[in-house]
Formats: C-alpha cells, structure tokens, sequence
C-alpha cells in the first residue's frame, strides 16, 4: 500500500505492531496504574536489609578495594575471598548495597554471555561454540553457589520462551535451526505453555536461563561476603583513584576518608568512571518495569504459565517478563532512554508516557488479566556499549581491572567479569581471558551533541525496523557494519 503525503515520491505506509492493531482503553490503563507506587518492587520487597557502615578509617591498607555496591562488585570481592580466604578485601559503595540496576532488573540470570547468539556471531563467529561454553559454566557456577552458601534470593532454573508475535517473526523462528536444550514451539504449543492472543510461535531455551529475586541475590551476596570477611562500607561515595609514587599503593579516596590498595577493582555500572580514558565506552539508559499485584489461582489458570519461564519477545523493542515468587507478573522493556549528556537524575525514574504505553502492551498481551492492578512502577539505568555486551579492561600497569557495558545482561555476566578480572590480576592466562571478546575494546559513543543525535537516530531506526516487517534501514546497516549501535 502506498501514500503520497505531500510529494510526488510514494512512501510505504508502516506496519502497525500487534500492540497498535489491539489497543487497550485508556480507562483500563489508568485504572491499573492508579494505585501503583514509584519504588522498585524488589527493594521493597526485602524483608531486611543489612545496612554497613560509612568508610572513616583513613590510612587503612587493602590487597584490594572493590568499588560499587552492585553485582560486578559484590562478585568481585566475594570470589576474591574465595579464592584467597587470607587477602584483606573492602568494597565501597556511594549508596547502598544493589540499590541501582542491581535491585531494579528483571532478574533473568542467563548464560548468554554477548546479548544473544546473533550478536555474538555478528561479532565473534570463530568463538562462539567456546563463549556458550563459558556462559553456561558460568551460570551453573551461580546456580551452585547459591545452593553451597545458602543464599536466600529465589533461584529457579526455568529456562525462557522467545516469542514471536508478528507473522516474520514466526517465519524466522520456524525457518531456524533449533539448537540442544531448545523446543520450537508453534502457536497451538506456545500458547498451551502460556496463554496470549498475541503468540504466533516460539522457542523454550530451557537450560539457559534461571530466574532471580534481584535485590535477594544483591543482599545475599554482601552477606556470604562478610561472612568470608570482606569489609563493606556504604554511603562512602568515591571521588578518586590514584598513586602517590609509581610502584607504590594506590589511593582510593572517598568524602571522608582514604584508604590504600594493592589492586582495585572498579565496578561502577552505568555511572561515570573513574578513569576518564573510558567514560565514552557506556552511556546510560533507561528502562522501566511494572509489576502486577498477586495474581490469583484463577487468574493464572487463565493464562497457564505452569513452567513459569522467563518471557521475552522477538522485536528490536522488546518486552520482558516473568513471575515473582509470589505469582506477581513483572513486565519491563520496550523503551529505552537516554538523556542528553548522559545525566542520571532521580527524576527520569518517574515517566508516565513509558508506565502508560507498557500498561497498554501489558492488556494487548494478556487481556484475560483485565482486572489486575500494577502496584509498583520504576525506572533504572542500564549500561549500554557498542556492542550490546560486557568489555574488560584494566589501568596503572594491570592493577587496576573494570569491566562495564552489560546492556541489559548484567545479572549473570557479571560474575563472569569477576572472574575475569582476578583471573588477570593472578597474571595467568585462562580459558575466560583469551577470548577475543576479552581481549578486545568496543568503539566508544561520541561526544555531544553526537552521542544524543545517533542514539535518537538509531532508536528511530529500530522503531522503523518493527513497521517494517523487521527490514534494517541504510542508518542499522552502516552501523553493523562498523560496530556501533544501540540496543533497545
């Protein structure tokens, strides 16, 4: 079908996506988010939450400090002490143990260890048998750690649905070779696994992915740490890192106080680094979640979902979603912000439009759940780098290591980050550390204005892909072929 609005070249009329073909009334929408608080629902959700002390000591001396409170950090430390019960360890947090993306994902601890096998062997074809490998090792050493130190975060090993809702996307998925550990699923089996009018077909990974209360995992972990003797120390913001003579201790030097290290550790997500060299390497996103009340047993019988996987859908604006322990729905995704300069303000957690236009893809998918209320919204940064996956690296002759840029993927990628970094700290070689994706460094984003006016660019793009029959204009082309892009 053609159009010629106002010029004499036609233009094709864009695809409308199931969730503009059935739009849910509005009344609906304002009804089920009427009540709802801003508040991550897995930090409220904690039943306690062990508060450590702000760093005062001045002077003290580590074998190594770990900066930031979050996944990287707290794995980074409790390894540490694992491998070396003897080394003297302390991790520094600016707020709170988990409190950012930590505490707001949506829990999905997955193997995948490049954002998906078609990222990965866009990037890495030669390698790819050997980092599926890896990232399942890596997520059945998560899977036995929680189960060796007890650790009270609401680990399911579940697997996850990859689901078509667009008649391509169906195409692609039957047209697919199904890997070990997958089940296709067309769409009579999809939707006898779970019930959406939406569903066209699917995939079941169904050892690949384990469900996760996040801000459990954040606690617990911090908890088994000091039980091995790591030192945390929270509301200790760190402003800088240097060394006073070459050879000698580095300084990690917070508000009140400083403290000296042999190796550091920087583990601070999304938010600005420490060494400048590297802070065009991520930029900040944001992503938004809701999260449904208890859903009832007749509410569940509704729409099945027995096997309780992880969910997400084929599009480049994807949704994720799952069930809570408590058979709450979690529901996230679809948009992805970012905001000039690459600020990060409490205020961009608060987006109605995002809440608004969710909630509605949230009835178009389950319109058996009309009567369910939402009662938490929130938002939360995500780091995202060129290549939608971790990068490592390492400063002031190698005693210095980082890793960053998980773009959505950070619940399980990050123990294998700690991994990586004490691997390269020990100073031996290892299967983790001689792959390519561990050698080498994503293109950084530009400056602004650039860095706003690409990501924009490319967010409308992959917009456009999705009326498109999932068609890559000339803008997502060019920017496979360089390296660069931004992940939705």
């Amino acid at each position: 079908m053609l159009l010629t609005g106002g010029s004499s070249l036609p233009r094709k009329i864009p695809v409308q996506t199931v969730f503009e073909r059935n739009t849910p009334a509005a009344a609906l929408v304002d009804r089920a988010l009427a009540n709802s608080t801003l508040q991550p629902f897995w930090l409220d959700d904690l039943p306690v939450q062990a508060r450590y002390p702000v760093l005062t000591k001045a002077s003290s001396r580590y074998d190594l400090v770990v900066v930031g409170g979050g996944y990287t950090g707290l794995w980074s430390a409790l390894v540490a002490k694992q491998r070396d019960p003897g080394i003297r360890v302390a991790l520094i947090e600016g707020q709170t143990i988990g409190w950012a993306a930590s505490g707001r994902n949506g829990g999905f601890v997955e193997a995948s260890l490049t954002h998906g096998e078609e990222n990965g062997r866009n990037r890495w074809p030669d390698e790819m048998d050997v980092l599926d490998r890896l990232g399942l090792e890596n997520l059945d050493g998560i899977e036995n750690t929680v189960h060796s130190l007890g650790l009270d975060c609401d680990f399911e090993r579940t697997g996850s649905l990859a689901v078509a809702l667009e008649p391509y996307q169906a195409a692609e998925l039957a047209s697919a070779a199904v890997k070990p550990g997958q089940v296709y699923l067309d769409q009579q089996a999809i939707r006898a696994e779970v019930d959406s009018p939406t569903y066209l077909a699917g995939v079941w990974s169904k050892d690949t992915t384990a469900m996760v209360h996040p801000a459990k995992l954040a606690s617990e972990l911090a908890r088994a740490a000091t039980e091995l003797g790591v030192e945390i120390y929270e509301n200790s913001k760190v402003l800088g890192l240097g060394r006073s003579r070459p050879g000698g201790p580095l300084t990690v030097r917070t508000e009140r106080a400083a403290v000296q290290a042999d190796r550091v550790v920087l583990a601070t997500n999304g938010f600005p680094s420490l060494l400048k060299r590297y802070r065009y390497h991520t930029v900040p996103v944001y992503d938004y979640a809701l999260m449904t009340e208890p859903l009832s047993d007749a509410q569940l019988a509704e729409i099945g979902w027995s096997n309780r996987q992880g969910i997400s859908d084929m599009s480049n604006q994807f949704h994720y979603y799952r069930l809570s322990k408590d058979n709450r729905i979690l529901w996230g995704g679809y948009d992805a912000v970012y905001h000039f300069g690459g600020h990060i303000r409490p205020e961009y957690e608060d987006r109605d439009a995002t809440y608004r236009r969710i909630a509605g893809h949230f009835f178009t998918t389950f319109p058996q759940l009309e009567d369910v209320s939402f009662t938490h919204r929130w938002g939360g940064v995500i780091d995202t780098s060129t290549r939608f996956c971790a990068f490592f690296g390492s400063a002031y002759g190698g005693r210095v290591g980082y890793a960053a840029g998980f773009t959505g993927l950070g619940v399980a990628a990050t123990r294998f980050a700690a991994e990586v970094i004490l691997d390269r700290f020990a100073g031996k070689p290892t299967p983790r550390t001689e792959v390519e994706m561990v050698k080498s460094m994503p293109l950084p984003f530009p400056p602004e204005p650039l860095a706003s006016a690409g990501i924009q660019a490319t967010r409308w793009a992959l917009d456009r892909a999705d009326h498109s029959e999932g068609r890559r204009n000339i803008l997502l082309k060019a920017l496979d072929a360089v390296g660069l892009g931004f992940d939705s």
